[in-house]
């Protein structure tokens, strides 16, 4: 196992598991690479990977209001990147994945047809959990703001010990987490994180879903949960709260 599998693998049980659970698993791999498969060097470390459900159970949503505040108080290439987040629904990382879907196909996964449903504009890609291509979508005005933000040959990145090609000029991953962060305070809101834009984009949908597409909850729930990559639509549920 490779450090680069090893977050994969993180990253999908920080979906399953509580922080505590995902530190101890991180720790005894990391003394196997260590001390066995010397896949790191004695003092090197394998970078914290955040659980999903612990940030469920302690994020708090922003409203459209507050993130066009925090917004007010970034430069451009942070402040876009927040409401590219906002109205994709996009973890801070996915943020350097962003690809036009004609050059970077999503993964084999069910699609409703509901996907979306009520909402216009381009299809991207983002690589998420475990390497799993998804299609987001972009409103043709925001994507219009992003193409003139395309960089001209694709640069190497390196967050959290991963390396990413990105293709556009706007911050991501934890450059970006922290810039938010900083934003929010002088917002001034008491920041949740940037995870805190992926919940609003939760419950944002949830009410279109229901009140202008007529759909049940579940079928909502199901929805929002393949727009937003969650495995299970339970993990969606906790970003509900």
């Amino acid at each position: 196992m490779t450090p680069e599998q090893t977050m994969t693998y993180l990253e999908i049980r920080g979906q399953e598991v509580n922080q505590s659970t995902l530190n101890m698993e991180r720790q005894a791999i990391q003394a196997m690479m260590q001390y066995v498969t010397g896949k790191l060097k004695p003092k090197q470390t394998l970078p914290v990977i955040k659980s999903e459900i612990e940030q469920t159970l302690k994020s708090r949503a922003y409203t459209s209001e507050q993130v066009k505040m925090i917004r007010s108080h970034q430069i451009e290439r942070n402040a876009l990147a927040t409401e590219i987040a906002h109205t994709a629904g996009l973890r801070a990382h996915e943020l350097l994945t962003l690809r036009p879907a004609n050059e970077q196909p999503m993964s084999e996964r069910p699609v409703l047809n509901t996907k979306w449903a009520g909402r216009e504009g381009h299809i991207y890609t983002v690589a998420g959990k475990g390497g799993l291509v998804r299609e987001v979508l972009i409103p043709c005005e925001l994507a219009e703001r992003l193409e003139a933000r395309r960089l001209s040959y694709p640069i190497q990145i390196t967050d959290r010990n991963i390396h990413y090609r990105q293709h556009y000029d706007i911050n991501g991953g934890q450059r970006f987490s922290n810039a938010f962060s900083s934003a929010s305070k002088r917002a001034p809101y008491r920041s949740t994180g940037a995870h805190g834009v992926r919940h609003g984009y939760a419950q944002e949908r949830m009410r279109e879903l229901q009140v202008g597409q007529l759909l049940t909850r579940d079928k909502a729930l199901e929805t929002v949960s393949q727009e937003m990559g969650h495995f299970r639509p339970e993990i969606t549920e906790a970003y509900l709260r």
